[in-house]
């Protein structure tokens, strides 16, 4: 088996004349949390698939576990997990079993499944909850059952395909804390997400962009070298009115502006030239009326080294 318990090179699939993921090549380390982090419609879940077993590629290789997904599905399934956003469970069982079911399904002794059993309720909080329908669960609950279920066989390999779609901020921070905890005791876990928080949170990102690999690095690295150009903050009371005008200029060609973004209350402006373009920007918004309180350059979020990659990639 080779080193990486997770190798794709030149991956391809096409359906018809539209291809999905295209020429997709990389390769994840044993114990590392690496995200995958893409719009819908990116090739996200059809990698995952493949990755799986359940789509064959159009060309290119995979090897997971040094097993072939295309050949090998079948005894590649007892080393690996996999939770969708779907969050496979079923409703009219309990949690426990549920987690009796997957156990079952995946050929556990009676003995390894009690003791999995036990293990899974204490991870996912749901001491007390044992015997509660799973549709009475709340999204925090069910997504951990889910991912208990995923892993109730011990695989080496989890796959995770937005796990946390729908699911509040509290309960996606404590998942996160599952994640790692599996991370570190030497589980592999490949994520895929379109959430900018979570994608920081993982040892190293791929950006993916209409099936395209169009950056990989860690989320501090990427930061260092993706950034195109410099982010101005603009801060106002009525950042309505800011983006109005500002992307009319950027439109009309008036300002060199590469990016704007409203940013919860606040617009972030990716410009080429700070010294230049920031009293530029503070005129133009005078000279319409709106209001700033301060514009500052700032350090660029993972979120703006995104859109800015993407848009580069497509020539935008």
């Amino acid at each position: 088996m080779e080193s990486h318990p997770i190798i794709v090179e030149d991956l391809t699939k096409k359906f018809g004349d539209f291809t999905a993921v295209d020429h997709v090549s990389f390769y994840v380390n044993r114990g590392e949390v690496y995200g995958w982090l893409g719009p819908n419609g990116a090739g996200k879940t059809t990698t995952i698939r493949m990755l799986l077993g359940l789509l064959r590629p159009t060309s290119g290789r995979a090897e997971v576990l040094g097993f072939d997904p295309a050949t090998q599905a079948k005894a590649m399934q007892a080393h690996v997990g996999y939770m969708s956003q779907l969050f496979t469970l079923y409703n009219d069982l309990t949690a426990r079993e549920n987690i009796r079911f997957y156990g079952l399904a995946y050929g556990l002794s009676r003995r390894k499944l009690r003791r999995r059993e036990a293990q899974i309720i204490e991870m996912a909080d749901l001491k007390g909850r044992e015997n509660v329908l799973t549709r009475n669960l709340s999204g925090g609950w069910k997504q951990r059952l889910a991912l208990g279920c995923a892993i109730v066989h011990e695989p080496q390999v989890v796959f995770l395909d937005e796990p946390t779609a729908g699911v509040d901020p509290i309960s996606r921070r404590e998942f996160w804390e599952l994640i790692y905890l599996m991370a570190q005791q030497g589980v592999t876990v490949l994520v895929t997400t379109h959430y900018m928080d979570e994608a920081e949170l993982c040892q190293r990102v791929g950006f993916l962009s209409h099936g395209k690999l169009v950056a990989l690095d860690t989320p501090a690295r990427l930061k260092e070298t993706q950034m195109r150009g410099h982010v101005l903050e603009v801060s106002t009371p009525d950042a309505d009115a800011a983006m109005r005008t500002l992307k009319t200029a950027q439109r009309e060609g008036r300002l060199p502006l590469q990016e704007v973004a409203l940013y919860g209350s606040q617009v972030h402006v990716v410009v080429p030239d700070v010294a230049e373009l920031k009293p530029a920007l503070a005129a133009l918004l005078a000279a319409d009326g709106v209001p700033v309180t301060a514009i500052s350059w700032i350090a660029p979020s993972l979120e703006d080294v995104f859109i800015a990659t993407v848009k580069h990639s497509e020539g935008v």
